[in-house]
Order: C-alpha cells, then sequence, then structure tokens
C-alpha cells in the first residue's frame, strides 16, 4: 500500500499533501487535481509555513522536527525508522506519547494509525521552555 496514493489520502479525508523527501531516493511526482494536491521538494529554507498551515504533520523523530511542530500546536506522527541503530529518535518519540504529545508507528503501520489517529486525545505540547526540552532531551537520551 502505498500511504502518498490520493485515492487512500482521499478517503481518509485529506486534500493536499507537502512532501520532503530530502535526499531520498523515492521522489513522488507532483500532482494537481480538482480534487487532491501533491506538493514534493527536497529541501527548504524553512518549513514553518508548511507546518502552521497543516492539519496533520508526519515526521521522522528528530528532536527539531518535533519541537517544531509540537510548538506549533499541530498533531504530530512520528514515524521510527527501525533500521537506526541505538535508536534516540525512538526513545524521544516513545517519551512524547507516554506525555500525549504525539503518536508514533513504523512505514508498515501509518496508514493503520492514520485509520485511528484522534487528535482530541493528543495533549499539548507547553511551548517557549527551550531549556525545559533540553533538560528532557538530556534524561531521554540518558546524559542526566
Amino acid at each position: 500500500m502505498n500511504i502518498c496514493d490520493p485515492e487512500i489520502l482521499q478517503d481518509l479525508g485529506y486534500r493536499k499533501l507537502i512532501l520532503q523527501i530530502g535526499r531520498g531516493s523515492v521522489e513522488p511526482k507532483p500532482l494537481l487535481g480538482s480534487d487532491f494536491t501533491r506538493e514534493v521538494y527536497r529541501f527548504k529554507d524553512s518549513i514553518a509555513g508548511d507546518i502552521q498551515n497543516s492539519t496533520l504533520v508526519i515526521s521522522h523523530a528528530g528532536a527539531g522536527s518535533c519541537l517544531e511542530t509540537l510548538e506549533a500546536g499541530k498533531p504530530l506522527i512520528v514515524v521510527i525508522n527501525e533500521k537506526l541503530m541505538n535508536n534516540h529518535q525512538l526513545e524521544l518519540a516513545k517519551q512524547l506519547h507516554l506525555e500525549g504529545h504525539l503518536v508514533y508507528c513504523t512505514c508498515s503501520t501509518l496508514y493503520e494509525t492514520l485509520q485511528k489517529l484522534d487528535f482530541r486525545s493528543l495533549k499539548p505540547f507547553p511551548p517557549g521552555h527551550p531549556e525545559k526540552f533540553s533538560a528532557f532531551l538530556d534524561k531521554v537520551l540518558g546524559f542526566q
């Protein structure tokens, strides 16, 4: 199943998909239709505008990506890279999930996660305290 398939996303209630693909080898084609739009880019100086205009962000569990999305008050699904050794991203995702701020899954469970996601179950992330987030990261990563 290709989660970027317009029919699948439309069935889930989405009408637009914006993909930042970075250095990835897979490059989905942009799509502009009356029922569905897909934008694709490798990098931007800032994705803050995309995050602000989104109804849902799906991301890896990099600390910067999580913090930027959660501080913007947007629902976040983190997709874990199971191939990483010493997976600090998984540790971060698990902790933020335990605190109710995000949902995490793997590539193989993303569709099921999207089907079951209830935005109302997510708690707002307390904004504006980078020192608390830094201390949180230190704790999760075992530096404290």
